[in-house]
C-alpha cells in the first residue's frame, strides 16, 4: 500500500504550491462520480459548495473536491477544477450542459508567506493535470504549505503543519484519509499519548496548549490562523446520509490527535466520499476513518518538521 488516499480505487490526488509565498491547493478527483458528505465542527470554516452535500440537497454525486491556501479568496481557485472537469464533459447533466460539483475548503495561511498570492483557477487547473492515481507526498506540499501548528501564541511560537495522508486494508474493502493540518492547539500521538508538536515557549520547550490556556482562564485569545482539513474516502457502496456519519464519525480523529480542538479560532472541516460497490458497515468505515484522520495528522506534523 501507498499509506494514501490514492490506496482507495479510482482516486486522483494533485498538489500544487508556491514555495515562497507559502500557499498551494490539493485536488482529489475521483473517476466516477462519488457520494459524498461534510461535517464541518470549527468556527471559522471558509468553504464552497458545502451546503450541495447534505442528505436532502437535489445533487447526490461530487465531481472533485479542492482543499487550498489563501483563506476565503483561495475558494476563487475552484473554478479551475470546474474548467478542468467541463472540458471533460464530466458534471451533473442540467440538461444544456453539466456543472461540475467541486466543494471547496481553505485554510488561513496569510500571515505565513505573502498576504498577496492566492492559488488561483489556472494553478488548480494544472493541479488537475498533474494528479495521479500514485501520489503520496507527505509535509510542506500542496494545500499544506504554509500550514502551522500551536498558534495560541502566534506564529513567532508555532510550528510547522501540513499535507498527512493514512490508509487501512481489509479484504477488497480500503478506506484512505488525507489531512491539511493547520491547528491552534498541539498535536499528540494517541498511541503514545506524546506531545509531538505544537507551540513553543520562551526557552524552546513544548508550551502545552491545555495547560496553557487553563492557567490563563481570564486571558482573551484571538487567532484567526487555523483550521484542519480533512478528506476520508472508501471504495464502499454507501448513500448520502451514511456518507455524513462517516464524515461525523470522522471528526473525532482531530479529537483525538489535537488538543484543543474544534475551537472557537479553528474551522475543522471532514468530507468523506464514497466511490466504490464493496459491501461495508457505516459503523466500521466511520471507526476506522477516525483513527486514519487521527494517523493522518501525526504524520503530516512529523513529516512538516521532519520528526521521525
Amino acid at each position: 500500500m501507498l499509506h494514501s488516499i490514492c490506496d482507495v480505487p479510482g482516486i486522483r490526488l494533485g498538489h500544487s504550491h508556491d514555495e515562497s509565498a507559502k500557499t498551494g491547493c490539493t485536488v482529489i478527483l475521483p473517476d466516477q462520480p462519488a457520494t459524498a458528505g461534510v461535517d464541518v465542527r470549527g468556527s471559522a470554516p471558509g468553504s464552497r459548495e458545502i451546503e450541495v452535500l447534505k442528505p436532502v440537497r437535489l445533487v447526490q454525486k461530487l465531481h472533485g473536491i479542492l482543499l487550498t491556501g489563501g483563506s476565503a479568496f483561495g475558494l476563487n481557485a475552484a473554478g479551475g477544477v470546474q474548467k478542468y472537469l467541463e472540458e471533460r464533459g464530466i458534471g451533473f447533466d442540467v440538461g444544456v450542459t453539466k456543472v461540475p460539483i467541486v466543494p471547496t475548503a481553505v485554510i488561513f495561511d496569510l500571515s505565513v508567506g505573502s498576504p498577496w498570492v492566492r492559488p488561483t483557477p489556472e494553478m488548480a487547473y494544472q493541479t488537475c493535470l498533474d494528479a495521479s492515481a500514485t501520489e503520496q507526498g507527505e509535509g510542506r506540499i500542496g494545500a499544506g504549505c504554509g500550514a502551522t501548528i500551536g498558534k495560541i501564541r502566534g506564529q513567532a511560537f508555532s510550528m510547522f503543519g501540513g499535507i498527512g495522508m493514512a490508509a487501512w486494508r481489509q479484504g477488497d474493502l480500503v478506506v484512505g484519509a488525507l489531512v491539511v493540518l493547520n491547528c491552534l492547539g498541539d498535536v499528540v500521538d494517541p498511541k503514545s499519548g506524546k506531545l509531538i508538536a505544537g507551540a513553543r515557549s520562551d526557552e524552546g520547550g513544548f508550551l502545552d496548549t491545555v495547560t496553557y490556556v487553563k492557567t490563563n482562564p481570564e486571558a482573551r485569545f484571538s487567532s484567526w490562523e487555523n483550521t484542519v482539513l480533512a478528506v476520508v474516502a472508501s471504495n464502499a457502496s454507501f448513500a448520502r446520509d451514511a456518507v455524513t456519519k462517516i464524515a461525523q464519525m470522522a471528526q473525532d480523529g482531530i479529537a483525538q490527535a489535537i488538543r484543543p480542538s474544534h475551537t472557537p479560532f479553528d474551522g475543522d472541516m471532514v468530507f468523506a466520499i464514497s466511490t466504490g460497490e464493496v459491501k461495508a458497515e457505516v459503523l466500521t468505515v466511520g471507526s476506522v476513518a477516525a483513527e486514519l484522520v487521527a494517523e493522518a495528522i501525526v504524520r503530516a506534523a512529523k513529516a512538516g518538521n521532519g520528526l521521525q
